[in-house]
């Protein structure tokens, strides 16, 4: 038996029915479950059979979610993903190991980065947004309850840019060493190379690189129009070429201060009032 797990929030509450297109758009023969109703998901698996395979649909929020829930656990069975949300960041930046349109989930759900921020610990499949990113993300979910028209992310990032975002002043420690940075823009940590449906905010990070660093990527300038004529560059990753405006250091062990409460997303989803957090891998 192929089971689809499917999130019915997922891309704005399509989730469902995008499951059922892509049942029916592949001929795949499986059973439909809701991801929500399973209040046990390591209990789900153990209850498997040998022959079964399980394939999860959904968003970046929706893998997130999975992947602390079941984070750990041994798969005995094929856990494949079908991308189904929004954004995508963690399908694009997969895409060498799709396969039939799947990813085989099971090597992206081990050495993990581990977040603690505001008494809250979560790993995390893409990477953190702290600064504009967080605040963009906060904006949109405001939007999402009371509005019934879509969210525009880009919209908001670029009112955010031209004064609603009031610039930080950041501490970035990484593997012991300390940098103090003035009008920040975004101080955040990647475990890909992905987040925000499509910026390359951190281009030279490997998931699967050998030391198991992240990477963590600072922007500041205090020119709001500078800003705002390069933010296109982060779609392409060339924003990490300009020297005067980007900072890359890579490591295992992360902190990051703000001088003031900002919002921070992890994979998405928005946390309110940070004015730190810090990131561990190898834990």
């Amino acid at each position: 038996m192929i089971y689809l797990l499917t999130n019915p929030l997922a891309n704005n509450s399509k989730g469902m029915e995008d499951a059922r297109k892509w049942k029916t758009d592949n001929n795949v023969d499986c059973e439909l479950l809701n991801l929500v109703e399973i209040k046990d998901l390591k209990g789900f698996f153990d209850g498997l059979n040998p022959e079964d395979e399980v394939i999860l649909s959904g968003g970046d929020g929706t893998l997130n979610h999975f992947t602390n829930e079941i984070y750990g656990y041994e798969f005995r069975n094929p856990l494949y993903y079908i991308k189904c949300g929004s954004g995508n960041d963690f399908f694009r930046d997969n895409e060498k190991y799709v396969v039939d349109g799947k990813i085989d989930l099971r090597p992206f759900l081990k050495n993990l980065p581990l977040i603690t921020v505001n008494g809250i610990k979560r790993r995390f499949l893409n990477g953190i947004g702290y600064g504009l990113d967080g605040e963009t993300c906060r904006v949109g979910d405001i939007q999402r309850v009371t509005s019934d028209k879509p969210v525009n992310y880009s919209s908001i990032a670029i009112k955010l840019l031209l004064g609603g975002y009031k610039l930080k002043k950041a501490t970035v420690t990484v593997d012991g060493e300390t940098n103090t940075y003035d009008n920040v823009w975004l101080a955040s940590t990647m475990k890909g190379r992905y987040y925000g449906g499509g910026l390359m905010v951190a281009p030279d990070q490997d998931r699967f690189n050998e030391d198991g660093t992240v990477s963590v990527v600072t922007l500041y300038k205090k020119n709001r129009l500078v800003t705002l004529m390069r933010f296109p560059s982060l779609n392409k990753g060339e924003h990490v070429k300009k020297k005067d405006w980007v900072t890359v250091k890579r490591g295992k062990k992360v902190t990051v201060s703000f001088n003031e409460p900002c919002a921070l997303q992890i994979d998405g989803d928005v946390i309110e009032d940070v004015t730190t957090y810090s990131v561990e891998v190898g834990v």
